[in-house]
């Protein structure tokens, strides 16, 4: 298991929600908790990209934030389900915010990803 070896920087409000949101996938898990994909399995077909076990951290890492709880149903086989909290909840007005204002700007924001991905000319 991964043992943090610097203590995070928690003085502001951004050093607080980078910790809690920081990892590739975390913000589309609580889009996708949200609007109802609460299995492992079907959290995995919406992030295709992702590996299982990372896809398993970052849920983790989320329920220790007290964002989504997991519930294990006692079937064989196992049945486990993620939720969202009444805390993780508050979050997705922000979660829309960043969505819309990144559709907003989709067009600059593209190409300047795009523009830095290119090598540059030599």
């Amino acid at each position: 298991m991964y043992e943090r070896k610097i203590v995070p920087n928690l003085n502001c409000g951004l050093d607080l929600i980078g910790e809690v949101l920081y990892g590739k996938w975390k913000i589309r898990l609580l889009w996708f908790i949200h609007e109802g994909h609460k299995r492992p399995s079907e959290l995995q077909r919406k992030i295709p990209d992702a590996t299982r076990r990372v896809l398993n951290i970052q849920l983790k890492e989320l329920e220790n934030h007290e964002l989504i709880t997991r519930k294990i149903y006692p079937v064989v086989p196992p049945k486990v389900e993620y939720s969202l909290t009444e805390f993780g909840i508050t979050l997705i007005p922000v979660i829309a915010t960043l969505g819309n204002w990144a559709d907003t700007h989709e067009d600059h924001l593209r190409a300047v990803i795009l523009n830095h991905l290119r090598p540059e000319s030599q």
